[in-house]
């Protein structure tokens, strides 16, 4: 009997995985792939409504976590585990334990496909970046037996979502100009050029469950306002193809581009 297909997408704050990764999360769930989400924070100092109040990180952070577990319900989400970190704080936090905590997700859960940010965090967001080193370097823990006697987990894959320039224009058209300011630099996302981009996956049938996932997230609904006036169409543009660089795989290589994040996993 073959292994059941296993996706854990390992992010930073309640949210990235609707408004990132929510698409290939709902089709690997229709499926029948097994998806976990391992989200870092509860983004405990996030924008709370339209700005004007704040009922406190630990207030906000309880309602971003229940908001998170409502989207990942309607993105078909097995499970969603938190790290319990800091928002704004995740590369302040010491790696090696970020590492291990990781790691031991992945022996328990067992994912053939891991996806995460990119190296830029997509527009900097040190968050972000930070979860991406981490969820690196964690695959590589992983692959050794746990402190606690857990058995060792080789990832067949890891992806980092990525954007070409046609979906980071229409991203940012629809939400505002993404930038991260951090140590006095403003940072802003690069799209990757089409040939970098190893995997397209088509998710244009899922963008209602998408939009539902977006509405779960009220506390941030000022930001995604916009999002209500779009057409049917403008959703598909938006939410109907997700691209991703394959960083690592066990199990497949060369040029040609993928269309699936189970390439070279699936039984044949």
């Amino acid at each position: 009997m073959s292994e059941p297909l296993r996706l854990m997408a390992v992010l930073a704050h309640p949210d990235d995985e609707t408004l990132g990764f929510g698409g290939s999360l709902a089709r690997y769930s229709a499926e029948g792939v097994e998806t976990h989400v391992l989200t870092a924070t509860r983004g405990q100092r996030g924008r709370f409504g339209d700005g004007t109040t704040h009922p406190g990180p630990d207030a906000l952070g309880l309602i971003r976590e229940a908001e998170l577990r409502a989207a990942a319900r309607e993105l078909g989400a097995h499970d969603v585990r938190f790290l319990d970190y800091m928002d704004g704080d995740v590369d302040k936090v010491d790696p090696r334990d970020a590492v291990a905590n990781i790691a031991a997700h992945l022996r328990r859960v067992r994912p053939q496909v891991v996806v995460t940010f990119a190296p830029d965090g997509a527009y900097g967001h040190p968050d972000h970046v930070a979860i991406c080193q981490f969820a690196t370097a964690a695959i590589v823990a992983a692959a050794m037996p746990g402190p606690d006697g857990a058995a060792a987990h080789a990832v067949s894959k890891l992806y980092y979502m990525v954007s070409n320039t046609k979906s980071w224009e229409t991203y940012q058209g629809v939400f505002k100009r993404l930038v991260s300011k951090v140590d006095g630099v403003e940072r802003e996302g690069v799209p990757w050029p089409d040939w970098e981009i190893t995997t397209v996956v088509d998710t244009s049938n899922q963008w209602p469950r998408v939009w539902r996932a977006v509405q779960c997230h009220q506390s941030q609904i000022a930001i995604y306002a916009r999002l209500g006036e779009l057409t049917d169409e403008q959703q598909v543009t938006l939410w109907g193809t997700q691209r991703f660089y394959r960083a690592l795989s066990l199990v497949n290589g060369g040029r040609a581009k993928e269309s699936d994040l189970f390439e070279g996993v699936r039984a044949k």
